[in-house]
């Protein structure tokens, strides 16, 4: 007869299975990615060694010569940044409510909201950048466009899985005492939510800023179209100057992020 001490053993041998057999399935799955894209492929890195050192040479020492000429630009990519921010938060909370399942109104409209945010998040802000360029032309304006928007998809997701997780007895307090749905959503649920939205909104404004950089690419202006135009003509070492500024300027952002999330603790 089975002693439950053996039972234990054998649901815990089980489990050590299940989760070597996952383990091994992850690293076959990683072993093959890198297999597929060359990362393995010794032969290839050789071959491309020359043309590092090539390029290297070209970058070192980095030309500053037209640092003044691309304050303006940094300006416009932080510029972009903070704009694109603030739409998504202004457009985020909103629908946020809708696709959290606890705040819905109604579950077609959870369904609905969820499917945008889907949908948002799906489309890189580069290919919305691109779209909205031959819309609106070129300029900071695409640039902020595509990163609110983008943006709306992913902190929109953040948005409605802190409210998810909400306590629920503040807001069955509310709800007792006859507060309107609106009313125990600003007395019972956001100043539960205030300090998880303020870091989410923080950490997007970091990473837009480091996006930004990139719109400039398709002609959404910034510094991003300052490196695209150096590259065009082959400055590699205005390239390595810019790419020193951009450094210094995502360094001093993430510093200010981080200084804005201790003052909000």
């Amino acid at each position: 007869m089975t002693t439950a001490y053996e039972t234990v053993l054998a649901k815990d041998g089980a489990e050590r299975a299940r989760r070597s057999a996952v383990l091994l399935t992850v690293i076959v799955v990683v072993i093959g990615a890198m297999w597929l894209t060359g990362l393995l492929d010794p032969a290839r890195f050789a071959d491309a060694w020359p043309a590092v050192r090539q390029l290297s040479s070209e970058m070192f020492p980095p030309d500053f010569s037209r640092l003044s000429k691309w304050l303006w630009p940094i300006l416009d990519t932080l510029a972009m940044s903070i704009a694109g921010t603030a739409i998504a938060v202004a457009l985020s909370l909103p629908v946020a409510l809708v696709a959290a399942s606890n705040t819905t109104p109604h579950r077609i409209l959870y369904r609905v909201a969820r499917f945008l945010l889907n949908l948002l998040r799906s489309i890189p802000e580069l290919i919305m950048g691109i779209i909205l360029v031959a819309m609106v032309g070129f300029g900071a304006l695409p640039g902020v466009l595509a990163l609110g928007l983008h943006s709306v998809g992913m902190v929109g997701k953040f948005f409605a899985e802190s409210i998810e997780h909400v306590d629920a007895k503040p807001v069955e307090a509310a709800r007792a005492a006859g507060a309107t749905a609106p009313q125990v959503v600003w007395h019972a649920v956001l100043p539960q939510v205030m300090p998880q939205l303020a870091d989410i909104t923080i950490y997007r404004w970091e990473y837009n800023f480091r996006a930004s950089t990139v719109l400039g690419a398709v002609g959404a202006g910034g510094i991003g179209f300052e490196l695209i135009a150096a590259l065009r003509v082959l400055e590699y070492a205005q390239v390595s100057a810019i790419l020193i500024c951009i450094l210094v300027c995502v360094t001093a952002v993430d510093g200010l992020g981080a200084a804005l999330r201790r003052s909000l603790q």
